[in-house]
């Protein structure tokens, strides 16, 4: 009996372990093109997210190069099915227009990949990212610079996250080529 229990116990903890990880919530933004993208646009590929700003004088251009080098390391390795997808924490200053000037000041590999999205107010974007990613966002009252996460996420093809990963100092390109290329394979 106790053997039956204890497999009953662990069966539940693995059924709602495996609920931890929920969709994304259904979106449709602007990008840097001035083209609307929705979640459901991106559905059927997996793609990376993260949190950035153009004004931002810290973490997001090292954040920007990060991810260009991973772009350069999956084509590299002749994965191409994969979209990266960064949320602008600062929706007002950073039009499609300053959106595509930002990105134009790295060497993207394929820039057809990226989408910057804007396109919404701040406090949206604020609750996005803790409901969607459990990430922060909030204006520094002492700056004109916002107070945001780090993360790169990984996101499946049916738009759930199924990873996160330090995207601006120990950034794990090798797990996150591994993890990608285990998604695209497996559907």
């Amino acid at each position: 009996m106790r053997f039956i229990s204890l497999s009953a116990l662990i069966s539940l903890v693995l059924l709602l372990s495996a609920c931890g990880s929920s969709a994304i919530d259904d979106f449709s933004y602007t990008d840097q093109r001035g083209e609307p993208v929705a979640l459901e646009d991106l559905k059927g590929t997996p793609w990376l997210a993260t949190f950035v700003f153009t004004n931002c004088n810290t973490v997001c251009p090292p954040m920007t190069f990060n991810l260009s080098g991973i772009q350069e390391e999956l084509e590299a390795d002749g994965l191409s099915d994969y979209k990266i997808v960064a949320f602008s924490v600062d929706p007002i200053v950073d039009t499609p227009e300053t959106l595509q000037n930002y990105l134009a000041q790295f060497s993207v590999p394929d820039d057809s990949k990226w989408h910057l999205l804007t396109g919404y107010t701040q406090d949206e974007i604020a609750e996005f990212a803790k409901d969607n990613f459990k990430s922060f966002v909030r204006n520094d009252p002492e700056s004109d610079q916002v107070i945001h996460g780090t993360n790169f996420y990984l996101v499946d093809q049916e738009g759930v996250v199924v990873n996160n990963y330090d995207g601006y100092d120990s950034v794990p390109v090798e797990d996150i080529k591994n993890d990608l290329r285990g998604l695209i394979e497996e559907y």
